[in-house]
């Protein structure tokens, strides 16, 4: 799922952002109430979590005008805030889930997966499951399954695989799939993104009949059935 995390405490933000990404979810981290708010009322995000106390805008009202904008997105905050009055605040201004810190990682992997599951219901939301052909990807399960044979895939390995089926057919250059799988900016100098399709190829291509990912030369890669 692709998150933005707003957190102005950068040692919970980097513990956070990691913990997120390890999981495989691609995040959007910024520490500013006001990033915050434009990043949600411009991007497409699958969950928003925020913290109440930040600069700029605090959370509260980041959520206040993301409502006030129609947008649906699950919102979980994050925060110190623990009394009931503040929990009841939040929930009651749309808010779909309250975490205090201190918390587990895995609390709140549990709980985003539950928002994640919860949007997967609204009749307009985007699959939770990707097929092309014979594969096929659960991305709540975060599962890979050719020809019914399960495939074992790392967490930039299923991510890697996910945007080449959400855009099947088109060119995605190395500067592209940097962006949305490793969430930086083209470098000319690494080899990432070709070791990763060398290494997916490996896993989805050579144990069955048929290659998926094609090299345009000079181009990028295409994924096709």
């Amino acid at each position: 799922m692709r998150i933005l995390l707003l957190e102005d405490d950068s040692g919970i933000g980097k513990w956070v952002h990691s913990s997120l990404s390890e999981a495989g979810h691609v995040v959007d981290w910024v520490s500013d109430g006001r990033e915050a708010l434009a990043s949600a009322t411009t991007g497409d995000f699958d969950v928003i979590v925020l913290d109440r106390m930040t600069p700029g805008i605090d959370g509260l009202s980041v959520l206040k005008a993301i409502r006030a904008s129609k947008n649906s997105t699950p919102v979980l905050f994050l925060t110190a805030m623990e009394a009931v009055e503040d929990r009841v605040e939040g929930l009651e201004a749309g808010a779909d889930d309250y975490l205090t810190k201190p918390f587990a990682s895995s609390e709140l992997l549990a709980r985003i997966a539950a928002l994640g599951r919860r949007r997967s219901s609204v009749p307009d939301a985007e699959p939770v499951k990707l097929k092309s052909g014979d594969l096929e990807l659960d991305l709540l399960k975060q599962t890979c399954v050719r020809q019914g044979q399960k495939i074992d895939l790392n967490a930039k390995e299923f991510r890697l695989l996910e945007v080449f089926m959400r855009n099947e057919g088109r060119v995605l250059t190395r500067a592209m799939l940097l962006e949305r799988v490793w969430d930086i900016n083209f470098d000319p100098t690494s080899s990432v993104v070709e070791t990763h399709i060398s290494r997916l190829r490996a896993k989805i291509e050579k144990p069955f009949e048929g290659s998926l990912i094609r090299t345009k030369r000079g181009a990028g890669y295409v994924f096709e059935v």
